[in-house]
């Protein structure tokens, strides 16, 4: 269906709310209102798309309307002559008030008349500062509403500079202050190869919802600055290979604050100072982990790719421009990809058993390791080191000092293994002894075994009898709740038969010791016993009177046909049929 359509509200005829009309005007919700619905306005008002940037509002920026909300939910894929032909729920079907009217602004592309007038006002250097355009006579302010380094891009590229000697770095919230007057743009969208920013998409000149507390600004910083690209150094660590991070500029050291601060950075300062990468691991570290510096803060919003050769070539935010306070230090930790000298020293400790506990590292004394970023493949690493073979082990990592709370050092935090490695010491980690962790963070693990023995005992053949499973180093009994035949079924095809009828109550008398396991609930395809489902190794509210058992058989193939035939079925037990069968 056609239907006429008109912006209502605006400073002028290319923006406002969007109405409709059917029999009477009434307005359109902003249910899912985007772009393409924006676009189908536009055109449908006339208006050459190739000069013209739709831009959808919500939120009745253009006031509420009142009377009849005529669309809701409008779906449009850019294409459509007009609203009408887009999707959307029925005329009058939403579920909407005007407060949620939506509008349109059709923005023309460029603007001649302030394209080339932009200038960076109140920073330390020409270089930086606010930015502000000039427009109908006055100076204004941009509005940081989605203010990224792209439009920061095209700002320093319309004021002269060399953008392959240029790194632009946007800043929002009136870094370098706030403006006063106009603002005079807002939502600015350049892709980055604009010529000025009056061709990047925005909403209209003076067309904004901000504060000057939401100044932009930008920084066109050098990217190379020579003077200090080899003078690096690591501070208060406890070994040349560790420290917090200093850097030299303008006669003095200064510190680098931790704001983006990443693995990358790292990387770039150990290779900085000659650590071969091939057998490094570089640890950023935050909130002056290595204490708190003294003097000028130097470096902020330090972005490395990682494969610089100097500090000086990543990306920041210019010499001293920060808003960083010393408890921000940055450091880095270029550790060594090999410690042999806790290769093969770990331990569990206070577990019900030897396959579990809290994990216990020496170095001189044994020591805990800290849960922060403790994972399966860290709990993988450590069940192999113990000798587990971990085709039939399951490597469950537990924190919060499940399995009570150690004492003395606290030797290993962050440890990051792949599960590939074949000692803990392999693994990355900050540095024996750096940690930030109490006790109650202590990590443990369980080396889960996932298969187990299984017998029958005290039965009068070896096919039937009281089911055990072996665990932990010793037998131990399977309770009868919820023991049915797909359960048996399992435990006989593990020794090698294919019938089975389930046996309760003890039937074939009561073991002792352990009662391994408990609500057993097999599928009757597993395996295994041990692949089924249970509450756990130990736990139950059962007896030895419940203990479960089992009576196997080989099978039989038959088809009923006629005739009596006795069937010895182990243990001997007589069933009477009527058929006639051929074995196999």
């Amino acid at each position: 269906t056609t239907i006429n359509v008109r912006l209502v509200n605006g400073s002028n005829p290319r923006e406002g709310r969007v109405e409709v009309f059917y029999g009477e005007w009434g307005t359109v919700c902003d249910d899912n209102w985007d772009e393409n619905d924006a676009s189908v306005v536009c055109q449908q008002l006339g208006y050459n798309m190739s000069q013209t940037n739709a831009i959808p509002k919500t939120r009745a920026i253009f006031g509420k309307g009142s009377g009849k909300i005529w669309l809701d939910d409008v779906d449009c894929n850019g294409t459509e002559s007009d609203l009408g032909r887009c999707k959307h729920p029925g005329l009058g079907n939403e579920n909407c008030g005007h407060n949620e009217d939506a509008g349109v602004i059709c923005a023309t592309k460029t603007n001649n008349e302030w394209l080339v007038n932009v200038r960076l006002v109140n920073g330390s250097n020409s270089r930086e500062g606010r930015v502000e355009v000039y427009y109908n006579g006055e100076w204004g302010t941009v509005c940081d509403d989605r203010w990224d380094e792209n439009d920061a891009s095209v700002v320093c590229q319309q004021l002269g500079y060399n953008m392959s000697q240029t790194n632009a770095i946007p800043k929002t919230r009136a870094t370098f202050g706030k403006g006063t007057g106009k603002i005079w743009l807002d939502d600015v969208g350049c892709n980055g190869t604009e010529l000025h920013l009056g061709r990047c998409q925005h909403p209209g000149i003076g067309i904004e919802n901000c504060r000057h507390a939401d100044d932009a600004g930008v920084i066109c910083a050098t990217k190379t600055i020579s003077e200090w690209l080899f003078n690096v150094r690591l501070v208060n660590g406890s070994n040349s290979r560790e420290g917090r991070v200093e850097v030299y500029y303008n006669g003095e050291w200064g510190t680098v604050c931790d704001d983006r601060w990443d693995e990358n950075d790292a990387s770039v300062v150990c290779q900085h100072l000659g650590y071969n990468m091939s057998q490094t691991n570089a640890m950023p570290r935050a909130e002056a982990f290595f204490g708190q510096g003294t003097g000028k803060i130097w470096l902020d919003d330090v972005d490395c790719n990682g494969t610089e050769s100097t500090l000086g070539r990543c990306k920041h935010s210019g010499f001293g421009i920060e808003n960083c306070r010393h408890r921000d230090d940055a450091g880095v930790i270029c550790l060594a990809t090999t410690n042999t000298e806790l290769h093969a020293t770990v331990r569990l400790v206070n577990g019900s058993n030897s396959r579990e506990g809290r994990v216990e590292v020496f170095y001189g004394e044994w020591g805990t390791v800290c849960d922060d970023d403790w994972d399966e493949n860290d709990a993988s690493v450590v069940c192999q080191q113990l000798g587990y073979n971990m085709s039939e082990t399951n490597a469950i990592p537990k924190t919060k000092a499940f399995f009570g709370q150690g004492t003395g050092k606290i030797w290993l935090d962050n440890v990051g293994c792949k599960g590939t490695e074949s000692t803990l010491g392999r693994c990355k980690h900050p540095g024996l002894g750096n940690e930030n962790c109490g006790h109650n963070e202590d990590a443990g693990v369980i080396c889960e075994a996932t298969t187990f023995n299984v017998r029958l005992v005290n039965g009068s053949n070896s096919r039937e009898g009281r089911v055990e499973v072996y665990y932990n180093g010793e037998w131990g009994t399977v309770c009868d709740d919820g023991w049915d035949e797909n359960d048996a079924t399992v435990v006989c095809r593990q020794l090698g038969n294919n019938i089975a009828i389930p046996k309760s109550v003890a039937y074939f008398g009561q073991g002792s010791g352990k009662i391994w396991l408990n609500g057993l609930r097999c599928y009757g395809t597993e395996s295994d016993l041990y692949k089924c489902r249970h509450s756990g190794f130990g736990n139950h509210i059962c007896s030895h009177n419940e203990d479960a058992g089992v009576i196997c058989g080989s099978k039989l193939i038959f088809q009923i046909l006629s005739g009596v035939f006795l069937l010895h079925f182990p243990p001997f037990h007589v069933y009477t049929y009527m058929f006639k069968f051929t074995s196999r």
